[in-house]
């Protein structure tokens, strides 16, 4: 296995895994809670044709 953010190699069974460090943990944390990583989908609703509706 290898660490997402730096690439060094990782047991599986380490208590981190899939990360290296507790850095390497912490930068990812921050990146999802920074808005770096986005999970695309479909939009549930359009907002420009919902908007002004008056539902």
């Amino acid at each position: 296995m290898i660490c997402p953010i730096c690439k060094k190699p990782v047991d599986p069974a380490d208590k981190l895994a899939p990360f290296c460090s507790d850095r390497c943990k912490l930068l990812d944390l921050g990146a999802w809670a920074s808005g770096d990583y986005i999970i695309s989908t479909e939009p549930l609703f359009d907002l420009e044709k919902d908007q002004g509706n008056g539902e």
